[in-house]
Formats: C-alpha cells, sequence, structure tokens
C-alpha cells in the first residue's frame, strides 16, 4: 500500500520561522478502506515513538482537508476518510497530497506526500444518452460526423481506450487522435458515410456507439446515435484552423483574452450567419473557467487557473449556422498551463515476450526495461524495483537504469497461468515522484499430454448399402494442453494388404468424422477392424489410438431367385405334361427359388398370382410345390397356366415370378416322354447322385453325432435356455440363417426365416435379435438357430457349421 523512498534530512529555513528536517512520500489507491495504514511516519522519520504524545505529533496542514491523520501514540499514519482521486485530482496524472507534520521540544516540520493512484472505478460515460443527427440526403460518401466523446473520470490505461459502432450498412466509426496521447479527451469519434443515403427508402437511423476502457475486467458506456436523412444539402461552417494551441500561465489574471476562433461559412442569409458555442460534453470544471462570446469567438478567462488541479484544457467549440437543418464545425482549443513543476520518472519496456513457456529455466531473461527521468542531478536519480510478489526480479545491467525482468524460479502455468508484474519507478527529487508500469506475463504451455479417447475400443453398427462418400460415424478424443498442443488431428492406420477394408475409408482429420468412401454388402463382408490414431499438434507430437469394430447390418436388397423352372433363353417359365388320369395330390412340380438375405429378408413364400383354373391346382406356401386338386374331366382343357409368385418378407418385400405351363397328354404318350426324359438323363445324373450321396450320408452322420452330443450336454446342465422360446407348430424344416454380433456387454444374434409369419424387422432395432445370457466360459459362444427338425437348439458356436453345410446341400439336392 505504500513506497518510502527515504527520509532526506536537511536544514532549511522558510521566512525564518519554520525547520523543516525531512521530506517523506507514500502511496495508496483510491477507495481503500477508512483506518487503512499508509506508513508509520515516526519510524521513518527517526522518532521515539514514546516521546511523540508530549512532543505534541499532529498534523498541522493537508491539501485536500483531512483525508488522513497521524496517531500520536505510535507514529502511524492512516486514511481518515473515503478517497475518491476523481475528486481531489480530477483528471492529472499525479494525484498528490501534501501533509505537515509537527513535533516541538525542538521544534521539527516535516513534510509527507501521499501519492493516490487511479482505480478503475468508473465507466465510460457520455454526457447525453441520445445524439440527433440530422445529414442530408445527398451527402456524398465519406463525410464524416464528430460524435460527442465519452468521459471516464479514470486516468491512464483505465481511461477510454476504444469505440465501436453497431452494425450498420451506411456508417462506421473513425477515431481520431489528435494530440497522440492516452487521454479519452484526445479520442474524438466520428461517423463516417460510406454508403449514400436514400431518404425514400430509410428516413432514420438508429446507431449504438459504446466508449470502452483498457481496465481489467474492462468497462463501457453506450451512446443511442439517431440519424434524420434531410433534403437538403448546405454548406457547414469551418474553422480557420482545426486545432487551436494556446499557452498561459497560471496566474493569468480573471478577464483575460485566451484566444479568439474565426469559422467561415459560403452560404448567403441565414444559412452563413454564425453563432459559437462551447461543446456541451467537456468536463464541467471547463465550464466554470472559460467564457465563449457567441458573436465574436473570443474566449475569456471566468476564473483563476491552478496548474496542480490541471496542466491543460481541451475545448470543443461549435460553430453553428442559421439554416434549416443548421449545419456545425467543430475545432479545439488546447489550453497549456505553463509551471515549474517537476517531471515524473518514465518507464519504457524496449523489448518484451510477454508469454513464456512453463519450462523455462531461472534467469530467462522476459524483457528489457528502460527508466528515465527528463529532470537532471537528484531528482533524476531512479530507483526501480518491483512491487507485487512474483517469481520475477529485476537485474541492473552496465548501463544505469537499464534493467533486465528475469524469471528466478521455476513457473507452473497448471497453478498460475498468467501475472501481472509491477515495476515502481521513484526519482530521489523533493518531492519524490514515481511511476508504475504494470506487464502481463502469460505462461505458454508444454506439450507434456497426450490425447485421450474415451474408451480404447469402440463399436459401430453400419446397415449395409450406406452412401458412398458420406459420413458413416466419428470418433473424438481429448488434449488438456492447449492451443496446438491441443489441436488433434486424426487418421486411420492402414495395413496396405489387398484387402485391406481401411482403403475404403476415410477419416476427416480435423473433426474425426468417418466416410465410406463405397457401400458395403453384408452378403460380402459382416464385420471389420481398424485402428485410429489421434495426434496432437506438439513438438514432439503424442498420440493415442482406439480400436473400432464395425458390424454390418443386413437390409432386404436382395431379390428372390428363380432355380427353377429355367428356360433355354433364361427366362423363369417351365412346361411341365402329366397324363389326364392322375388323381387328387398328383405332384405336378417344383418350384424352387434362393435369396442371398438372411433373417425374414431371405424367408420365401409361394404364391399363385394367376392361374386358369383354381379347382384344379394348388400351391404350398412354403415348398412350392404344386399339386393337383382334384381328378381331371374331360371338360377340362388341355393346357393350363400358371404364374407363381416368390417373394422374401422384408420390411420393403422383394419379389419373382415363374411361369409353368401345364400339358395334360394321355396317359401313352406322357409315359412315353417320360422314358424319352429319363433315358437322356440317366447318364448324366448318375455320377452327379453318386457323389451328392456320399456328401448326404457323411453330412447326416455328423449332424447325428452333434444332436446325440447336444441332448447329452443338455440332460447335464439344470438351466433351460430353450424354455424362453415356444416352437413354431407350422415350422415345416426349411433351414435358417444365423449371424452373432456383441453390443457392450450384451451379445446378439439375428436368427430366421422360421419366426412368427407376418412380422417384420425394423432397421436398427432387435425384433428379430435374441439376446443370450453369458452363462458359459468367456471362450465359448452359444449360438440360437432353427434346427431343420423344427425346434430350437441351443449348441457352441462350431455346430453351426453343420447345419449351415447341411442347408447348402438341402438346396442344392432341392434344385436339382
Amino acid at each position: 500500500m505504500r513506497s518510502w523512498s527515504g527520509a532526506l534530512f536537511f536544514f532549511l529555513f522558510f521566512g525564518g520561522s519554520e525547520l523543516i528536517f525531512a521530506q517523506l512520500k507514500y502511496s495508496t489507491p483510491e477507495g481503500v478502506e477508512v483506518g487503512a495504514v499508509i506508513g508509520n511516519v515516526a519510524k521513518d522519520l527517526g522518532l521515539d515513538v514514546s516521546t511523540l504524545a508530549s512532543r505534541r505529533f499532529r498534523i498541522v496542514s493537508a491539501a485536500h482537508g483531512a483525508l488522513f491523520e497521524v496517531n500520536p501514540n505510535n507514529g502511524i499514519l492512516y486514511v481518515h476518510r473515503d478517497i475518491d482521486r476523481e475528486q481531489l485530482c480530477d483528471r492529472n496524472i499525479a494525484c498528490l497530497t501534501d501533509l505537515k507534520i509537527v513535533v516541538e521540544n525542538p521544534l521539527e516540520v516535516h513534510y509527507v506526500t501521499v501519492e493516490i493512484t487511479d482505480a478503475n472505478d468508473h465507466a465510460p460515460s457520455f454526457a447525453e444518452e441520445e445524439k440527433i443527427i440530422e445529414i442530408a440526403e445527398l451527402t456524398a460518401p465519406g463525410a464524416r460526423f464528430q460524435l460527442p466523446g465519452a468521459r471516464d473520470p479514470d486516468v491512464g490505461i483505465n481511461s477510454i481506450q476504444r469505440y465501436k459502432l453497431s452494425q450498420n450498412d451506411n456508417f462506421q466509426l473513425e477515431i481520431r487522435d489528435r494530440d497522440l496521447s492516452q487521454s479519452d479527451e484526445d479520442k474524438i469519434p466520428f461517423l463516417v458515410l460510406r454508403k449514400p443515403l436514400d431518404r425514400e427508402q430509410n428516413d432514420k437511423l438508429l446507431l449504438i456507439v459504446t466508449a470502452v476502457d483498457g481496465g481489467k475486467p474492462p468497462r463501457s458506456g453506450t451512446l443511442n446515435v439517431s440519424v434524420t436523412v434531410l433534403d437538403s444539402n448546405d454548406n457547414r461552417p469551418s474553422f480557420s484552423q482545426e486545432v487551436y494551441q494556446v499557452e498561459m500561465f497560471e496566474n493569468a489574471p480573471v478577464g483575460t483574452i485566451v484566444t479568439k476562433v474565426n469559422a467561415r461559412d459560403p452560404d448567403e442569409g441565414n444559412n452563413g450567419e454564425i453563432e459559437y458555442s462551447m461543446a456541451n460534453t467537456l468536463a464541467p470544471k471547463i465550464y466554470e473557467i472559460f467564457g465563449l462570446e457567441s458573436l465574436t469567438g473570443e474566449i475569456k478567462l471566468k476564473a483563476a487557473l491552478d496548474f496542480e488541479e490541471s496542466e491543460i484544457y481541451k475545448i470543443d467549440i461549435v460553430a453553428s449556422d442559421k439554416g434549416i437543418p443548421p449545419l456545425r464545425g467543430r475545432c479545439r482549443v488546447v489550453v497549456k498551463i505553463k509551471d515549474v513543476n517537476d517531471n515524473s520518472p518514465k518507464i519504457d519496456v524496449t523489448s518484451l515476450s510477454n508469454t513464456i513457456s512453463e519450462d523455462s529455466k531461472p534467469g530467462t531473461v522476459i524483457s528489457l526495461i528502460s527508466v528515465t527521468d527528463k529532470d537532471s542531478g537528484v531528482n533524476g536519480k531512479i530507483i526501480s524495483h518491483i512491487l507485487n510478489n512474483a517469481p520475477f526480479e529485476l537485474k541492473s545491467s552496465y548501463k544505469e537504469n537499464i534493467y533486465s525482468l528475469v524469471t528466478k524460479e521455476h513457473l507452473d502455468r497448471e497453478k498460475v497461468s498468467h501475472y501481472e508484474i509491477l515495476i515502481q519507478a521513484t526519482d530521489c527529487g523533493d518531492p519524490a515522484l514515481s511511476t508504475v508500469k504494470t506487464l502481463s506475463i502469460q505462461i505458454s504451455d508444454v506439450n507434456d499430454n497426450s490425447p485421450r479417447f474415451e474408451k480404447s475400443e469402440l463399436q459401430f453398427y453400419l446397415s449395409e448399402n450406406n452412401a458412398a462418400g458420406k459420413s458413416i460415424f466419428s470418433v473424438t478424443a481429448t488434449d488438456i494442453d492447449m492451443n496446438d498442443n491441443a489441436a488433434i488431428s486424426y487418421n486411420i492406420v492402414r495395413e496396405g494388404s489387398k484387402n485391406d477394408v481401411t482403403a475404403f475409408l476415410n477419416i476427416n482429420s480435423e473433426n474425426g468424422q468417418i466416410s465410406a468412401l463405397k457401400s458395403f454388402d453384408f452378403e460380402t463382408l459382416k464385420t471389420f477392424q481398424f485402428q485410429v490414431v489421434a495426434s496432437d499438434s506438439g513438438t514432439p507430437s503424442l498420440s493415442s489410438n482406439v480400436t473400432v469394430n464395425v458390424f454390418i447390418l443386413d437390409q432386404n436388397d436382395n431379390a428372390p431367385v428363380i432355380l427353377y423352372p429355367v428356360s433355354s433363353n433364361g427366362s423363369a417359365e417351365g412346361v411341365e405334361e402329366i397324363p389326364r388320369n392322375v388323381n387328387a395330390g398328383h405332384l405336378v412340380t417344383k418350384v424352387r427359388a434362393y435369396d442371398a438375405d438372411i433373417g425374414y429378408n431371405g424367408w420365401l413364400l409361394f404364391s399363385l398370382q394367376e392361374v386358369t383354373d383354381h379347382s384344379l391346382f394348388g400351391l404350398d406356401r412354403y415348398t412350392g410345390q404344386i399339386r393337383t386338386l382334384r381328378s381331371f374331366t374331360e371338360t377340362d382343357e388341355a393346357e393350363h397356366k400358371l404364374i407363381i409368385l416368390v417373394k422374401d418378407n422384408g420390411n420393403v418385400s422383394l419379389s419373382a415370378t415363374a411361369t409353368v405351363i401345364v400339358k395334360l397328354v394321355e396317359p401313352k404318350e406322357a409315359f412315353a416322354a417320360s422314358d424319352v426324359k429319363s433315358a437322356a438323363k440317366d447318364d448324366e445324373d448318375n455320377n452327379v447322385t453318386f457323389y451328392l450321396m456320399i456328401t448326404l450320408g457323411s453330412v447326416s452322420v455328423l449332424f447325428i453325432i452333434s444332436i446325440i452330443v447336444l441332448i447329452a450336454m443338455q440332460c447335464s446342465k439344470s438351466p433351460d435356455y430353450t424354455s424362453k422360446y415356444l416352437q413354431e407348430t407350422n415350422y415345416d424344416g426349411t433351414l435358417c440363417h444365423s449371424i452373432q454380433y456383441r453390443s457392450g456387454d450384451k451379445r446378439y444374434m439375428l436368427v430366421g426365416p422360421r419366426m412368427s409369419i407376418g412380422s417384420t424387422i425394423v432397421p436398427g432395432s432387435h425384433a428379430n435379435t435374441l439376446v443370450l445370457p453369458d452363462r458359459r466360459r468367456t471362450s465359448e459362444e452359444v449360438r440360437l438357430c432353427l434346427c431343420p427338425f423344427g425346434q430350437y437348439c441351443v449348441y457352441f458356436s462350431w455346430m453351426c457349421g453343420f447345419s449351415y453345410i447341411y442347408q447348402r446341400v438341402m438346396i442344392f439336392l432341392s434344385w436339382v
């Protein structure tokens, strides 16, 4: 809260009556609590505390009233009432309060100076809530309209730093800094027309101008600007100078003419008559000190000047004509008050790195600091040090007043990622002046954390026939580092083999979106696995990977294929000749078909789509067998056409048709035709039948052995997995398809086709899936499938191989 440059002891006589022993200086921010300790004056002066009361230790005068008091018992200087820097010192950069402290026996007079530093306790504000601007519609783009500037009682970085304008199509905001200083009075906002106005389209525009200071956090104030578009376009008054510079001594008498401003208007009549006025956005103190003649433009002193209150006054003058609407011109009069006051030290950062890595070693140079003071001699001697507690220090160089700001210990970004370093430079003048500079240091991150996936293994389910080139799923990893060290890129590990599925996958390196370059076919590929690597952009780069398991889900994308009948030209047509004297129930032929899909999608049903006589022929819905329903009569036609529809049980059913022509012949002709066909095919079928019998016999033996093993296992175990599922009474022995997949800690298996007739399978659901409890060893898999004997069987996964082989052989035999 305080700083003390040391007491300078000397003997000076002022008027032969006061003896000054020492000069002290303290510093305190505004807004501190009443009673806050500024410093121990007695200790700093070297006085005996025990004699203070008897020597009547006290403050006899103060520049700003009783802001501070001393404790006569211990010599402590403390805050007596609330401190408002803006009320005390207005907008002066340095705010100093001088105290005269007296002790008696012997008489000593000591001067104490307390500097009050600024805090960002005021937000920028405009003098008025709304500014109305009238602009002629023919105004050319580029025209500038000065806006009232905002005022912030704070100084330095806490004053107004920038302005911003709400989004619009016609105007932009321009800030002109006349004196190139940091004062908010020097920042003049202008509204610049960038697009011509059209009153017929829009005669009024509402804009918002926001002034923002540089405090942390920043504060802001807004001004509503109402732009009215008019039809006329007159000339505005213009001053002979945009800025009038005037220098005056602070002892100039009241009534002195400061300067005279002059504006000209080329218009005639009322449009050329000019009246002068002060802008209504100036500080209230300016209206108290200066007066303006509205007709002549003369500026006169109305009150005495005081350099200690303000060393410069900036007066905005408005020249307005009497046109309708009136046009205005503006200029600024800068009045500099001359004094013999000393200069404060100035801190310049000649080389600054505001970011330092957390792994920097102690002694690392961050910036070079140079301190200068325009004064000379003792007043130019400067003492510099860091005020706050931070892991940094100032190291002096070979040249005076040149320092290096270096680290003095190891940094840890995870504990503190940002430092505000306060550097104070104090001269040795009387009274001493000081300056505080704030350096903002950001601690940068090092790449010490690798990307992490939520799980080490991911599972996704993808329906076949996906759109090629479209995204199918995505993976995401996180990195707790910052910036490039946390910027993650993704790529797929590719084996480069001929059958590598990853050749058809592409990954967006920025967001992990994975897209397939081709459409997958369940009948060709049911599952595949690949790895994704997530790498950050640090140096060196760190990475981690995740295993992705993809399961392809079947869709009804294959239509039934007619195996029989097939004509020589490839169409599903055939001719069957039967004797006219056959009885009811005679097998005419059997339509054979196959569907490459599984489950309900591959379960085929047969129906008669068209028949010449419904009373003659019947079709088995499940086997495709065509039989006679009654005996033929003499009145029945000799040729009948049957169109058989074969369709699967998918959600969107696919179908095929076969045409069978049944010809009725006399018994002798039928037998003769049969003999001719049999003789032609005997030689061809002998060898095939022999091998098929051997294959069928082998498979049947293996299947019977499997059934025996199954029965033995079921008898030895108490849990009955099949009791949950009812046998379907209408099952006719059609073979099933089955496929297993896993989701989380559950295993699923698609089974079919013998489920409830008419059931549908919703894609993405488990409507045709049985969930199996994992009650056996993890190395075993339990699969539920329909056996050809019309019952549900639970057995180990290697047994399903025999069922599959048996199914394929039976299909081939039925086709033959």
